[in-house]
């Protein structure tokens, strides 16, 4: 049996019942490590990411609405720091948007 109650009762907290059987099948030094590595274990905060992952995500489309543009080619230098600034900030703060372009096009054309 596991020495350590506290990580014996974690891992059946959590089914996990299969890591203690084979913690049981191990050496008493081998045991040690496993057990140390377990107890460092956040098993509330895997539980609660892995369920994030089932939750539904709702996309409404009556959101999503065109934007306007501004062609870079014609802004100065100031201005490109000003939006290459705003975007790092909505970077920093998590949010995105979506935008769709024709890639390339303007290259092969050369405009």
């Amino acid at each position: 049996m596991i020495d350590n109650k506290l990580v014996e009762d974690k891992l059946k907290k959590y089914n996990q019942e299969h890591v203690i059987e084979l913690i049981n099948k191990m050496k008493p030094e081998e045991q040690e490590g496993i057990i140390n590595k377990v107890s460092k274990i956040d098993f509330e905060e895997m539980d609660k990411l892995y369920k994030s992952t089932k939750k539904e995500i709702e996309i409404k489309e009556s959101e999503i609405s065109p934007i306007g543009y501004i062609d870079k080619a014609k802004i100065s230098e100031e201005e490109k720091a000003k939006f290459s600034e705003v975007g790092k900030n909505i970077i920093i703060q998590d949010e995105y948007a979506v935008v769709t372009m024709a890639g390339g096009q303007g290259t092969r054309l050369r405009l």
